[in-house]
């Protein structure tokens, strides 16, 4: 038998994450379960910290407005503007993020 070489965490995540229209993901928004994350974080970061199931940092973050539960305005504007978006599933829950223009 032989053992496979794993991944850290962060370089497994870093490889589930895609950009993706936000309108692929309103249905996870509509069951509370789209969690938005400020462009001054890091997302697979972010996704590290609910894998480990990292509350007291999730607290902060909350505390500091840089993660949150996608709000209404946020996804009207990502609605309207057919926006392609961050995003990272960590389930139940996906993780997104905006991306920010070039």
């Amino acid at each position: 038998m032989t053992d496979e070489p794993t991944l850290p965490l962060e370089a497994t995540l870093n490889l589930e994450t895609a950009t993706i229209p936000w309108r692929e993901l309103e249905r996870f928004f509509a069951a509370g379960r789209a969690i938005g994350v400020s462009p001054s974080l890091d997302l697979i970061k972010v996704g590290a910290e609910l894998s480990r199931d990292n509350a007291e940092q999730f607290k902060q973050w909350m505390d500091e407005g840089k993660v949150d539960v996608v709000g209404d305005e946020q996804a009207q504007a990502w609605h309207e503007a057919d926006a392609e978006v961050w995003a990272l599933v960590i389930r139940p829950y996906v993780l997104v993020q905006g991306k920010l223009d070039a």
